[in-house]
């Protein structure tokens, strides 16, 4: 399908629809009781779907003239979606931005879809024009729809959970999609726990799009539509919830109606079940129901969930209210029992309580529900052992595969894990193979050919082509459509990628043949043909060591019943008679696949395993550094280059790290791991693979350093032999025997034969096998004591040196003379040696490892100098042929020389590559001579194009001739070094006739030269000097690595020089006929294994340290404190659940000691009694105590003060809500635990002489008790603790004015806790509101359990006016609104008393107080929310409603008359509140020059702006005129009259009076 917009917009267009009501039926059929009907009522009448009859389109049908049904008309017609809607092409699909969530980006994709709409479509939607992650589970959320609390740990658990679970799984998410109910706490669970990916969040609303407020802002074809997710909180419609990822708008043509969504939602979800969970597996998609609280609808759904088939799983929060704890109560009250009678009894009055409904829908849900739980049975059915283990490899979950699947006494069938592993190879599933691995899958059973080639052909999309791409090189031919990779064409690519002379064991011949007979013949073999051929075709112990490395390869095939066969093919009698050598398929088969398949964590888990883990990371180097060559020559992204790099960067870092740790362990065995051969990679050596990956930080590390220092030295012991001693011994020989040599135990991780240094060439024996290891080296013989000197390869460079440095002075020398006819002896003994150079030169081709004559001249050309000497060999052997003829001849072959001479004498700088100081050098040249290739073109251009315009202008008349082309680039080129050749710039300078235009050429020549020499000359020096200071940093390093090739160019040299280096030649070939194979390895069958065992070693102590290290790091610390501080908060919440069960238990404790105290009370009040009436004042104290008990039956005590019914009990339910008024000043923590008795006896029935004094004691009782357990709870008071300053009356001074009001000088402390917004925003122009909930109060500054409204002035509007004031612009705000709502309230309160007794109402501004938030110091206002239908009645610009009932009338002539009251300087606009309760009131001050300085009441003051607006708009009432308020004063201007009444400037004046006071407090 294309990607471009065209094609996208058609094909959603074309799939999807809507749907419009094309037919109006009245959803009531008592329309009105008009008759006719009116027009107005007709238009107000619904339609089923919810729409009136001007929100409906009649496109095709005419709207309906009267909603009266007609004669014969059928008025039961019920509406349907199928009937009356018609469908057309969906016109609402794109990408929709939430504007609040202001913390990050959330966008997502949305369209509107027919109730009617195919699942498979929708599918098709999500996976190719969503791209949405094929999803591995199902998560469908259900619950209620409405708002509802979720306890803080269910909530906790519900998010985290859910989450946690899509996450890992790659699970989808359905719900609603609505912002109230459980989708709002799964958006919530997504906002904390989720990711911030689109595509990763999954989370899918199918919404109603009847439902959905505002829906019309979403319509558009691929809009990118903005969204606010706040509605209006009176509309009956939802928002979308801001962190869904994707909305699936269903829409049946109704409006407001919600439902619809559950069939398609169902539909849905079942076709997303039938779906493979993976294209390699055949276990379709879980699905899972999660239920959090819900209705009685939930039930039903449940139901058909668990009776669906297959049954889906359905997961219930308990604890989460309603439908949930219902469900999770039966469920576990019915485990292995019915429900007994009684416990019946009470669920379903508990139903009934739940959902508000009568008995017998109570009975309905009871019998639905015990359905449900009857289904249990065959929800809780398992999958097999397979299915579960797919379902777990699909999740990626290797951790519930390894407790839950991979368990003792599991039941598995045959082949079920080696599929499960192949799975987990192709899926990438590293978890899974470690889990297989470690479970006894062995890679020898599991890898065949068939399931190699599998996993090398399995479709990767780009790593696939790249691949096909890698073996069409290799060919060198171009493959069909649809090929089939074998293991024959990796093994070319393998060979493609290392190079050199590597052979891949796929490639071999006997692999091939046996390849090609398996593919002929189709699998063949069984157990007894390959018992036939072990018992027959085995090899010796003695003769393993001289075969190549074989394969068998086990191809599988599925058994009917069960089961599998194994069949095997023996690979055999290849160059090695009967002889065969059964080997499996190991690690590296699987490594080499993993790193050719680009999967980087396979590969870093493969490489742990099997053995040569040194090696391993060295060829996966090397690869990886070949396919990123491959992919820069190939014009791949560079971001594949880039990746392959560090690919094989990582794999160099290990291979350093390994190298490291097992030097740091024992330095002999580390540098036995880098010369050790390795027969798994065709008999290369660790350090043979590093230098051909170029991997110059293994080469430069100090145990490959010092191997190389021993490989240099030898035998020789150089730390006590300077070079001067070895140049002595080989000028005077018997100067050898003096010299020191070193045991055979220091050189026992030397190579015993080179061929594993140098591609198999041969060499000598380092140490005699004869010398046994303790003895002293004075008992060397000179034989060996010779025969090791001279096979040095430090004692062969000089040798070699001085054998070159004689050749080249004797070179000088026949150059120099005069030339013969006969050559003399010094150009003999020159022909001598360049022969016997190229014989050498020869036998290097010809001994290398490669067996195709092709492939050894393809190495040995790769070298530098290698070209250098067949250059100089050839030219001098064109020269001698030339020298043997007459002249002129003779005189071309002495010329011949004479070059030739320059290529011996470069030849030298290799010589002093050995040098530590020199070699850094030679490498800066070589590096700036293959860089400069650009630079010296862009200069041979400018060269050129100076030069031929120059020469074709001098020499116009010039012939055609070769000095024509030198005449061009002679003079420019020389000119680059500064020769301007000043004499021939002017042409005309001796007379001679000048040519046309020859004026130009000087300035040509100023042009070149600015350009040649300043520029690129500069350029190129710049250019070197880069090189120099870069190279300078690394030298040391480079020098390191390229060490190695000169050692290894001498240890494989013969050390007799040329010419003497034929006696050397013909002692080779005598060698190779006597002994035609060099048999002796480096290592035995026992070294080899502890040579392992020490790289396993290396390994672990590797990891060990790794382990370490990254637990030891500043991340994982912080990481293990959040987990330790997660446990602790946990220990907390159970420690605080202890304490509170601890408080209850002790306030039962008081209660019962506080009963205790009543009865020894009494019993002391009734022993005094008894005493007194044994004195002589008995019956004086008899008529006290029946005063008292008359005075008790009427007066109880206030804490216990209740309404008696003639001597009956009193009312429990009334003694509780009073109790609860009496304690609301006392936060609700103290009150916990505090009960009452369930009955008390009236006065009446006590003791009438005793019973007023036990009122007394009982009361005095429980006073003491709750004194008593006041200050010892503890308080736990939800909110946050802020500081309220109010404003209070004192008594004034003046005698004119009776109080004042002034700031309370300390502040009191609150605990204010927020609400949510639910019930309507508070936020206004210049300030936000918050509804919060007062939980504790100081003194009664605040009533506790009263909702106040918090205000704040908005940031902008706080910067705007901080030029103002400098100091707390926040607080001079606040106190300017609070100082404006006073003025406001003092002016209503005069109003109240100055107004008609007959205008009933009496309004009132709200109490406003100063509030500082402790927590980060914020000035707010508070004040008492305001319940009811808040109204303005007109604005701050002057605008008014028109009144319609007296209140409103008196409210607005207020405003009027505080104008006149104030003198026309003042005015109360801004009117606004709930009934006769006011708030935020706005004082206008008309503009003066005493107060344009400073700001005396709010920000929202217009001045005369709003006096004028009020004067224009403001339209005079009944109540105006009965204040004596006239309206044609209104019109004229707004100075100020030169006089007022008297009594209206002493009401002005104490205005004034009052407001500069509050003024100055504040």
């Amino acid at each position: 399908m294309s990607f471009t917009e065209k094609p996208r917009k058609s094909w959603i267009e074309e799939n999807f629809s809507k749907r419009e009501c094309v037919k109006f039926i009245p959803s009531s059929r008592d329309l009105h009781r008009c008759t006719p009907v009116c027009q107005v009522c007709q238009s107000l009448i619904r339609c089923c779907c919810g729409r009136l009859t001007g929100e409906h389109s009649w496109q095709e049908s005419l709207p309906p003239a009267s909603l009266h049904p007609g004669p014969g008309q059928d008025v039961e017609e019920d509406w349907s979606t199928e009937l009356h809607t018609r469908a057309s092409p969906t016109n609402a699909y794109g990408t929709v931005d939430f504007e609040d969530t202001a913390t990050r980006v959330c966008r997502a994709k949305y369209v509107r879809v027919a109730v009617d709409s195919k699942p498979e479509v929708l599918l098709q939607l999500m996976l190719r024009e969503w791209q949405m992650e094929r999803p591995k589970l199902l998560l469908t959320v259900q619950g209620g729809s409405e708002n509802f609390i979720l306890p803080p740990k269910v909530n906790q658990a519900f998010s985290k959970g859910l989450i946690t679970a899509a996450l890992s799984t790659g699970a989808w998410i359905l719900t609603d999609g609505i912002n109230t109910g459980v989708s709002k706490y799964v958006g919530e669970a997504v906002k904390i726990f989720g990711g911030h990916d689109l595509r990763t969040r999954n989370t899918v609303g199918i919404t109603p799009w009847g439902v959905i407020d505002n829906n019309t802002d979403l319509i558009g074809r691929d809009a990118f539509r903005p969204y606010q997710p706040l509605g209006n909180p009176l509309s009956k419609r939802a928002c979308l919830n801001g962190f869904h990822s994707h909305f699936l708008l269903v829409d049946d043509g109704t409006l407001g109606k919600h439902g619809c969504q559950h069939g398609l939602r169902r539909k849905l979800e079942k076709h997303i079940q039938l779906q493979k969970i993976h294209p390699r597996l055949n276990q379709g998609v879980p699905v899972v129901c999660v239920v959090v609280e819900g209705g009685p609808a939930i039930v039903s759904t449940v139901l058909h969930y668990v009776s669906n088939v297959p049954p889906v799983p359905v997961f219930v929060f308990e604890g989460s209210g309603r439908a949930a704890d219902l469900l999770a109560f039966l469920h576990k009250q019915t485990i292995d029992r019915q429900l007994d009678a009684d416990i019946e009894e009470d669920f379903l009055i508990r139903i009934g309580d739940v959902f508000g409904i009568e008995r017998a829908e109570a009975t309905h849900l009871y019998t639905l529900l015990l359905q449900c739980i009857d289904h249990r049975q065959s929800v809780s059915k398992t999958a097999s052992a397979a299915e579960q283990l797919s379902m777990t490899l699909a999740w990626d979950r290797a951790d519930i595969a390894q407790k839950e699947v991979l368990v003792y006494g599991q039941h598995w069938q045959v082949g079920s894990l080696e599929q499960a592993m192949l799975d987990a190879l192709v899926m990438d599933r590293v978890s899974f193979v470690k889990l297989l691995i470690d479970n006894g899958m062995t890679m020898s059973r599991f890898l065949t050919v068939d399931r190699l080639e599998e996993l090398y052909n399995t479709p990767q999309g780009q790593t696939h082509r790249f691949l096909h791409h890698l073996v069409e090189d290799a060919k060198q031919t171009s493959l069909p459509i649809g090929y089939h990779l074998s293991l024959i064409d990796m093994g070319l690519v393998i060979e493609y990628l290392i190079g050199g002379a590597y052979r891949s064991t796929y490639t071999r011949k006997h692999f091939r043949a046996a390849y090609s007979r398996m593919q002929e013949k189709g699998r063949w073999g069984s157990s007894a043909s390959l018992s036939k051929h072990r018992r027959g075709l085995m090899p010796t112990s003695a003769s393993l060591q001289d075969l190549h490395f074989f394969r068998t390869a086990q191809p599988y095939k599925r058994k009917v019943g069960g089961g599998f066969f194994f069949f095997f093919f023996i690979l055999s009698n290849i160059f090695l008679g009967d002889a065969s050598l059964l080997v499996s398929f190991n690690f590296n088969d699987l490594f080499v696949w993993a790193v050719l398949q680009q999967r980087q964590q396979m590969a870093l888990f493969l490489w742990q395993h099997s053995e040569e883990a040194l090696a391993r990371a060295t060829v996966a180097c090397k690869l990886y550094r070949s396919m990123a060559v491959e992919a820069r020559q190939s014009s791949m992204d560079d971001n594949i280059t880039e990746r392959f790099k560090t690919y094989s960067l990582e794999f160099g870092q290990l291979a350093v790290d390994m190298l490291d740790c097992a030097f740091r362990q024992n330095e002999q065995m580390a540098m036995k791991l880098l010369t050790s051969e390795m027969e798994a990679w065709s008999h290369f050596t660790c350090l043979q693979m590093a230098v051909s990956s170029c991997h110059r930080p293994f080469v430069s590390h100090s145990s490959t350093q010092t191997l190389l220092t021993d490989l240099w030295t030898g035998p020789l012991n150089m730390r006590k032999n300077s070079f001067w001693k070895i140049i002595l011994s080989l000028l005077l020989p018997p100067a050898i025997l003096v010299l020191e040599f070193k045991s055979k135990a220091e050189m026992c991780h030397v190579p015993q034969t080179h061929e594993a240094m140098l591609f198999g060439l041969d060499s000598v024996k380092s140490v005699s096998a004869t010398e046994g290891t303790d003895q002293p080296q004075t008992c060397l013989s000179w034989i060996t004591r010779l025969y090791d000197f001279y096979t040095a390869p430090v004692v062969k460079f000089w040798f070699h040196t001085m054998s070159y440095l004689a050749f080249l002075m004797l070179f000088s020398f026949v150059v120099l003379v005069k030339m013969g006819d006969q050559p003399s002896v010094q150009e003999w003994l020159v022909i001598v040696y360049i022969l016997s150079t190229a014989m050498e030169k020869a036998r290097e081709v010809l001994m290398s490892e490669p067996r195709k004559l092709r492939q050894k001249l393809k190495i040995w050309f790769s070298e530098y100098w290698n070209i250098s000497d067949f250059i100089a060999i050839l030219l001098f052997l064109a020269g001698l042929a030339m020298r043997w003829q007459a002249d002129p001849y003779r005189t071309a072959g002495r010329i011949t020389y004479c070059l030739d001479i320059i290529f011996w004498f470069v030849r030298v700088l290799d010589l002093l590559a050995v040098n530590q100081h020199a070699g850094p050098y030679l490498t800066m040249i070589t590096k700036m001579t293959s860089n400069m290739f650009f630079i010296v073109v862009m200069m041979a251009i400018v060269l050129l194009s100076f030069g031929v315009s120059r020469k074709a202008i001098l020499s116009p008349e010039e012939e055609p001739s070769w000095s024509l082309a030198r005449d061009i680039v002679f003079q420019p080129y020389w000119m680059i070094y500064g020769e301007v050749y000043a004499t021939e710039i002017d042409p005309c300078h001796d007379g001679k006739p000048c040519p046309p235009a020859s004026f130009l050429t000087p300035f040509l020549q100023a042009v070149y030269m600015f350009f040649q020499y300043i520029i690129m000359v500069n350029i190129l020096i710049a250019f070197f000097n880069n090189i120099y200071f870069d190279m300078a940093s690394t030298s040391n390093k480079l020098w390191k690595y390229n060490r190695y090739r000169h050692i290894m160019t001498y240890q494989g040299r013969p050390w007799l020089p040329p010419p003497l280096i034929l006696l050397s030649h013909m002692a080779i070939c005598l060698r190779a006929i006597y002994r035609k194979f060099s048999g002796d390895l480096y290592l035995g069958h026992e070294d080899r294994k502890k040579l392992h065992e020490f790289e396993e070693k290396c390994v672990e102590a590797h990891f060990h340290e790794q382990s370490e290290g990254l637990h030891s790091s500043q991340l994982n610390r912080i990481r293990a404190t959040a987990e330790r501080a997660e446990e602790m908060c946990m220990m907390v919440g159970e420690v605080s659940e202890k304490v509170n069960f601890i408080q209850n238990s002790l306030s039962e404790l008081d209660c019962q000691l506080g009963q205790l105290q009543d009865l020894s009370a009494l019993a002391v009040d009734t022993l005094a009694l008894i005493s007194a009436s044994d004195s002589l004042h008995q019956e004086e104290a008899r008529l006290a105590q029946c005063r008292l008990v008359t005075d008790s039956r009427h007066v109880l005590p206030h804490s216990w003060t209740l309404p008696h019914r003639a001597g009956t009990d009193c009312d429990v339910p009334n003694i509780r809500r009073l109790m609860a008024k009496s304690c609301k000043s006392t936060p609700p923590s103290l009150l916990k635990g505090y009960t009452l008795s369930s009955s008390f006896q009236s006065t009446d029935n006590l003791y009438p002489h005793y019973s007023g004094i036990n009122s007394v004691s009982m009361e005095r009782n429980n006073l003491m008790r709750l004194a008593h357990t006041i200050p010892f709870t503890p308080v736990s008071i939800l909110g946050e603790q802020v500081s309220v300053y109010s404003l209070e009356e004192v008594p004034s001074d003046d005698p004119a004015s009776s109080s004042t009001s002034s700031w309370s000088s300390q502040g009191q402390t609150a605990v204010l806790q927020p609400l949510s917004s639910e019930e309507g925003s508070l936020d206004g122009g210049l300030r936000r509101g918050c509804r919060m909930l007062c939980t504790w109060a100081e003194q009664d500054v605040l009533r506790p359990g009263l909702v106040y409204v918090v205000k704040a002035f908005r940031p902008e509007v706080v910067r705007a006016w901080q030029r103002y004031f400098h100091g707390s612009t926040a607080l001079q705000l606040c106190l300017r609104e609070i100082q404006q709502q006073r003025a406001a309230q003092k002016m209503m309160q005069v109003f109240n008393q100055v107004k008609p007794d007959d205008m009933h109402h009496s309004p009132r501004f709200l109490d406003v107080s100063l509030v500082l938030m402790h927590s980060n110091g914020q000035w707010l206002t508070i004040e008492r929310n305001m319940c009811g239908d808040f109204r303005k009645y007109n604005n701050n610009t002057g605008e008014e409603i028109a009144p319609c009932c007296s209140l409103e009338e008196v409210l607005l002539a207020f405003s009027h008359w505080t104008y006149e009251y104030s003198c026309r300087e003042l005015l109360v606009l801004d009117i606004q509140g709930v009934g006769v309760e006011l708030t935020d009131p706005t004082v206008i001050m008309a503009d003066d020059q005493r107060y344009r300085s400073e700001m005396l009441f709010g920000p929202d003051n217009l001045g005369d702006a709003a006096i004028n607006g009020f004067l224009q708009k403001h339209s005079c009432s009944v109540c105006c005129r009965r204040l004596g308020l006239k309206g044609q004063k209104y019109t004229e201007s707004l100075k100020r009259p030169d006089s007022c009444e008297s009594s209206s400037e002493a009401e002005s004046t104490s205005g004034e009076e009052e407001q500069e006071d509050d003024e100055t407090r504040m």
